[in-house]
């Protein structure tokens, strides 16, 4: 059961419903045994309880043997009709809308209790003994999952009363100590009076309180709304007792279930991987857990390992922790069970993940997993319960449950050991069976180009890489056997270095040489190569020739003359050492675009001379690269007045968003700076518009055989130019789309302007201007920066709700606070147009833009 449920504990029979229904004992006279047995079925239900609990069924045969026709008839008749209820009993257990009947039923009655006592406000607290806790469920409007309210049973009124089971009426709150007056502050519900009443179980056991506010008309609640209440609240405990009865009975159903499915799963598989998927599977079934991961320890690296499915295709990819930190390392290097209802409060949960994913996590339950030997090979663990938080009853169910897994991994893990060490054996095999054909076709097999010579450096042996290098035919090949290298290899000390190998039996190496080579067919072919020279030993370490090795870095050069072009001397090293075919042939991927621009560059420069002009370009773009680089951005290129950056290509960047904006915050600064000095020299000062849009693009070497430059394409490219250019009418340097935003909301302080569809683009852009970074303290902000953001905010606010008029109202006296603000004037000109003209049903509070 979902919804206000009864803890765990109250799982006793209900004996008041049977007391009146026990049989007399076996030496108690046949007519009275046989007068109960024939009660009227109307009368009661309770037979069969009363047989069972005083074991009245002893001696029954003998009862029964003297019984007419008519009263046994009248026998079955009531063991039928028992037994039958009990079946559909049983049948509701299995039934998966129970859960939801049984919430429905609860609220239902709250509802009627608040009326039929006229109270404003009613609320029913189950009693959790084995949290100390008051728990409810509060309704959170249509389609909305219910709220779970928990509160200690020793504080409060709720927990007075469930503490020592009396009634307590309040006629003036604010005159009771128990009373806490923040609830009223923080929901603006003002209280006045409270009848709190417990509810009590066939045992006389507090198992709920009552708690009903402010009663109709103002007036205190009194000893006849006590009274009347009593009425029925004997029956809300049994109905109690019975609904926890069916949970417990229905959840012990599922998890019994699930637990043989899992068992019967794990006892049949050797495949670790399919072990590991499969634990997860179940135990998130089991335990109705949001997420579930088993983690499994390795010794040797004091590392906790898992595998989690990747992607569309399930690729699963490992992940490790170290076995000793956070909480599932604390349940490793203990063996104990954590059962956290609330993560955030303990120190060992580590909320970073949460803040780079967006998940929330509340619950968790976290149990070791032992071998057949009692060895701690794993760890389980379960994240948020989809209902309530995790009990003892739930450890019991992972405790059993994590017997079988440890078995199940135990097997697994020694089948993978197995199957490895009998691949090595094979594998070794194999190598040990191809060690000779590997030394005989290790030149032919080599990538690089590689020559063997003799002593005299005449060319004894040249591989199909070698032929391709040198522009040598294949059926000419032969020809240049004899031959000196050097007269191949046209390189300058080529010869020196041979002879110094030989002699000493030391490695001669060429670095980032450029070789113009000239085949057998006269065809010229321009290399850059790395070339090394080493000595051939023979078998009784003689020396008997040389080993002339050359790689083509021609591909690799040219990318670094690229790289060099575009980026800082380290990032270029960074991206040459991981780089492959995609820096040259293209690839899509996510990065972000900065792009920048001079206001009124005609204007600026009009009366500057061509040297003047290019000297300011300069200037400023030192600035401005400068700013680019820090943050090992792309500079892609300029475009006049204007410059282009990427941050995430050619180099893989996880955080490409926060660099950008950190580049664009670092621009601001050093324009400043360019600016203090232009005015000291009396010229005028340079303004920019920056715009910057997140998303994925194509990037690559792109252009004509005859000129080529690394560039990215696609739509991000355009949304930056587009925001760039949106500077202009909002009047602000810089201005992000909201993809870049949502990488970055939490490091910086961002205003939302507005939500626009420009010209031939049918998705809206959402803007943002960018003020700064969370780093720089409120106060460096202008005065009366935050009135006017939250201001300006409930603008927005009103104007997407069509509340225009309201909207003015917000933006006029944002206006006032910040009297140049060109958005909010454009806000307030187009809620007075949108009044004239009001828009249709299917307005989304999108502006439409004409203009590019």
């Amino acid at each position: 059961m979902s919804s206000y449920s009864a803890p765990a504990e109250f799982d006793d029979s209900n004996r008041s419903l049977s007391r009146s229904h026990r049989l007399p004992p076996d030496g108690a006279p046949m007519a009275q045994s046989l007068a109960n047995l024939e009660a009227p079925v109307s009368r009661s239900m309770g037979l069969l309880t009363a047989l069972v609990e005083n074991k009245s069924y002893r001696g029954f045969s003998k009862r029964v043997e003297g019984l007419s026709l008519d009263r046994f008839k009248n026998l079955l008749e009531r063991f039928t009709t028992e037994f039958t209820y009990s079946l559909r009993a049983i049948d509701l257990t299995h039934n998966d809308n129970l859960e939801a009947l049984l919430d429905q039923i609860l609220e239902a009655f709250t509802l009627k209790i608040g009326q039929i006592l006229r109270a404003d406000r009613t609320t029913i607290f189950l009693v959790d003994p084995e949290r100390d806790e008051l728990w409810s469920k509060i309704a959170q409007g249509d389609g909305q999952k219910s709220l779970e309210l928990r509160i200690p049973i020793h504080t409060g009124i709720a927990g007075h009363v469930a503490t020592n089971g009396r009634c307590l009426n309040i006629a003036d709150v604010e005159q009771c100590e128990l009373f806490n007056p923040d609830v009223d502050r923080k929901t603006g519900y003002h209280t006045q009076t409270i009848l709190c009443m417990p509810i009590h179980n066939s045992e006389g056991q507090v198992v709920a309180v009552v708690e009903l506010l402010n009663k109709e008309g103002g007036q205190p609640f009194d000893a006849e709304d006590e009274a009347r209440f009593r009425e029925f609240s004997n029956s809300i405990g049994i109905i109690l007792e019975s609904c926890q009865r069916f949970y417990v009975a229905a959840r012990n159903q599922r998890g019994v279930s699930a637990l043989l499915k899992a068992t019967t799963f794990l006892s049949q598989s050797l495949d670790l991987d399919r072990t590991l998927k499969a634990v997860m599977d179940e135990a998130r079934e089991l335990m109705q857990a949001d997420r579930s991961t088993l983690f499994l320890l390795d010794r040797e690296r004091s590392e906790l390992w898992s595998k989690v499915a990747q992607g569309k295709n399930g690729t699963m990819l490992e992940i490790r922790i170290p076995a000793d930190k956070g909480i599932a390392g604390f349940v490793a290097s203990t063996g104990r069970t954590l059962n956290i209802p609330d993560v955030y409060s303990d120190p060992r949960f580590d909320p970073s993940t949460d803040q780079k994913s967006g998940y929330r996590t509340r619950t968790m339950l976290c149990m070791p997993v032992f071998n057949s030997t009692g060895d701690l090979i794993g760890v389980t663990q379960l994240i948020n319960r989809k209902q309530g938080i995790f009990t003892s009853s739930d450890e019991e169910f992972m405790r059993a449950f994590n017997i079988q897994a440890g078995v199940a991994l135990e097997n697994a893990q020694l089948f993978e050991s197995v199957l490895d060490q009998n691949q090595r054996i094979t594998e070794q095999n194999r190598q040990i069976s191809q060690e000779k054909r590997y030394q005989e076709d290790v030149l032919r097999s080599l990538s690089n180009a590689v020559i063997s010579t003799d002593l005299q450096g005449r060319i004894v042996t040249i591989n199909e890489a070698a032929r391709k290098l040198l522009n040598l035919p294949e059926a000419e090949g032969r020809s240049v056997e004899g031959c000196y290298v050097w007269d191949v290899i046209p390189l300058e000390g080529l010869r020196e270095s041979l002879e110094a190998s030989l002699l000493n039996q030391s490695k001669q190496e060429f670095q980032g040489q450029d070789l113009i080579l000239v085949g057998l067919d006269g065809k010229q072919t321009q290399l850059s190569v790395n070339l090394t020279v080493n000595p051939l030993s023979n078998t009784d370490g003689g020396v008997r020739g040389g080993l002339v090795v050359m790689e083509n870095i021609s591909r690799e050069k040219r990318m670094r003359f690229m790289l060099d072009r575009y980026v800082t001397k380290e990032v270029a090293e960074r991206v040459l050492a991981t780089a492959d075919d995609s820096l040259m042939d293209g690839e899509r991927r996510e990065v972000t675009i900065l792009f920048s621009d001079i206001r009124s560059y005609t204007t600026l420069t009009e009366d500057l001379g061509a040297s003047e002009v290019v000297s300011l370009l300069n200037s400023y773009f030192d600035k401005m690269v400068e700013a680019v680089l820090k943050y090992e951005g792309t500079l892609d290129k300029f475009i006049g007045d204007a410059l282009m950056a990427v941050f995430g290509a050619p180099m893989t960047l996880a955080d490409h968003a926060r660099r950008a904006v950190r580049s664009a915050l670092e621009m601001r600064r050093l324009l400043g700076e360019f600016n203090q000095g232009r005015r000291a020299n009396q010229l005028p000062t340079i303004q920019v518009g920056i715009g910057i849009s997140s998303g994925e693009v194509v990037s690559g070497n792109i252009g004509s055989r005859k000129r080529m430059d690394y560039t990215v394409i696609g739509d991000g490219v355009n949304v930056s130019s587009r925001l760039e250019s949106a500077t202009k009418q909002y009047g602000c340097d810089i201005i992000l789309s909201h993809h870049t935003y949502t990488f970055c909301r939490d490091d910086i302080r961002a205003r939302e302007l507005d939500t626009i569809r420009v010209r031939n683009k049918s998705e809206p852009i959402t803007l943002y201007e960018l003020i700064g970074s969370m780093e720089e303290p409120l106060e460096a902000l202008e005065a009366g920066a935050a009135q006017f953001l939250e201001i300006y905010e409930q603008g927005r606010q009103a104007y997407q709700q069509r509340q225009f008029r309201n909207a003015i109202r917000h933006f006029r006296e944002a206006y006032t606070l910040r009297p140049n603000d060109q958005a909010t004037r454009m806000h307030i000109e187009r809620c007075q147009s949108l009044i004239k003209t009001p828009p249709g049903p299917a307005w989304d509070g999108v502006w439409n833009i004409a203009e590019k």
